[in-house]
């Protein structure tokens, strides 16, 4: 039986790594994150409280569970928030994945880390995983040096950047493009849209398959992890406002400038997935394949729609 340990799985993609594990009888399914355990399922697995930039921490939870894998997706991923807050997003960015290459080292586990699209400038996307990183924001150039520091280390490694991640968490708490888009125009609130920026947006339960995927095949090196359609964000709010059936007059078209935000984001990233598909076997829904399931998750936690 092979032991996998998930970081942040109090977060989408966390959450949904987890349920995909449930799945699998021979895992032995170690979920963390800080503070107490958020998922309503609580049987199946074992939950440890932990806080990835605490290197004692880390250590004792290894030295209690010795993990084949690691899939690492704890991070401070709020772009602006890295912007204001950098020795925090240090910390959780860069500091907190040396204490995770650290003791992977030393009990021969292999690591998956997310990273995202953001390491690229934006000037010629769609990117593939050669294409050089040129970040252009304090989150990003975190994201950078985390992979950096992978790449430079003895460890067996996977790397998985991907792009804007929607889905639903257990008790609907997480905000997402598409979950913003649905609550903002059922509450008939104008929203602000971004027409100037384009990205390819990806289903965490596609994502949690190439995560879990890279895990148990000890994939190495980097992989593009996303949706294969790359839109305008304002194109993308539209189709959920079209596809919920939601009044689209509240959808204010705006461009990167006069957004005016602390951290500056790259205008056209988007992915070549190939190596995923043929290495993880990965095969992403459409945007509104991953609508539709989102819908029925919705319903399941009480949203009228």
């Amino acid at each position: 039986m092979k032991t996998i340990l998930v970081t942040g799985s109090n977060g989408l993609l966390g959450q949904k790594i987890i349920y995909a594990l449930l799945g699998k009888s021979d895992i032995r399914c170690i979920s963390t994150s800080k503070g107490a355990n958020r998922m309503l399922v609580k049987d199946g697995y074992t939950y440890e409280s932990l806080d990835i930039s605490d290197k004692q921490e880390v250590a004792n939870v290894f030295a209690k569970y010795k993990p084949d894998a690691v899939i690492n997706t704890a991070a401070l991923t709020n772009v602006d928030a890295c912007e204001l807050r950098k020795e925090e997003a240090w910390k959780l960015n860069v500091e907190a994945v040396e204490n995770l290459i650290e003791v992977c080292e030393q009990y021969n586990t292999h690591l998956v880390h997310l990273s995202t699209d953001f390491v690229f400038d934006g000037e010629n996307g769609p990117y593939i995983e050669t294409d050089i990183p040129n970040p252009q924001s304090y989150y990003a150039t975190t994201k950078y040096e985390a992979e950096k520091r992978i790449q430079q280390s003895s460890l067996s490694w996977s790397i998985l950047r991907t792009i804007i991640i929607y889905g639903v968490v257990d008790d609907n708490s997480r905000s997402n493009v598409v979950l913003w888009t649905i609550n903002s125009l059922r509450e008939k609130k104008t929203i602000n849209v971004i027409n100037d920026q384009y990205r390819s947006p990806t289903l965490a339960e596609d994502l949690a398959d190439a995560c879990i995927q890279a895990a148990l095949r000890k994939a190495k090196g980097i992989f593009h992890v996303s949706g294969r359609e790359t839109m305008c964000i304002l194109d993308m709010v539209r189709i959920v406002a079209d596809y919920f059936h939601l009044d689209q007059q509240y959808i204010n078209p705006i461009s990167s400038a006069s957004l005016n935000q602390p951290a500056k984001r790259p205008p056209v990233t988007g992915f070549i997935i190939q190596k995923a598909e043929k290495e993880l076997d990965f095969k992403p829904l459409s945007f509104l394949e991953g609508l539709g399931i989102v819908k029925r998750q919705l319903m399941e936690v009480g949203v009228a729609l």
